[in-house]
């Protein structure tokens, strides 16, 4: 998954990548769950200081 996809509500992007909104959230509910985030944002910032996210 991409950083794109945790931020985003974008219809046309989870129709390209098929998978649903509800997908995403219960991705990201994991995420912040297992990594201790506050919210997506967080997550976000933990994922470029890891070195996951281009520039």
């Amino acid at each position: 998954m991409t950083i794109r996809v945790l931020l985003a509500d974008d219809q046309p992007l989870l129709e390209r990548m098929a998978i649903t909104g509800t997908t995403v959230k219960t991705y990201v509910t994991r995420l912040l769950t297992k990594l201790g985030a506050r919210d997506r944002v967080h997550l976000v910032i933990m994922a470029y200081e890891a070195g996951l996210a281009g520039t």
